[in-house]
């Protein structure tokens, strides 16, 4: 609980103050959420398809890290011998017979403009306040 004390004639300016603080923050965890949902879908649509598992096994979460911060995660549940397929798709692998199967960014081309977004419009959230 925070317990607020002001020698100001005008209180409620700090009340007005923290209730919109509090408005736009709600607002920057509607932003994340959205652009979690792009995200997955812009994954789903740029990763390389052999069976499609890989591709429709894309979620995010909003994690809150401290009192200010956020992190918007990306994740991949296909896993297969304990191998994060979406991983060594990315950064590649070796074979059975000694070969090596090449990576494909193809991570960065699908979140870049997700992430330019979500800067543009937090930051264009903060500026308000």
């Amino acid at each position: 609980m925070i317990t607020v004390t002001s020698k100001s004639k005008n209180p409620h300016g700090l009340e007005k103050y923290l209730v919109e603080l509090n408005r736009r923050v709600r607002r920057i965890d509607s932003i994340l959420k959205e652009y979690g949902e792009k995200g997955c879908n812009a994954l789903t649509s740029m990763t390389p398809i052999d069976t499609g598992r890989t591709a429709f096994s894309w979620t995010y979460q909003i994690i809150k890290k401290g009192k200010d911060s956020y992190v918007l995660q990306f994740n991949n549940s296909h896993i297969e011998k304990g191998v994060n397929i979406a991983v060594i798709i990315q950064t590649g692998h070796p074979t059975r017979n000694g070969g090596w199967v090449e990576g494909r960014d193809y991570l960065t081309p699908a979140l870049k403009p997700i992430f330019d977004e979500i800067a543009e419009k937090a930051w264009g959230e903060i500026k308000k306040i």
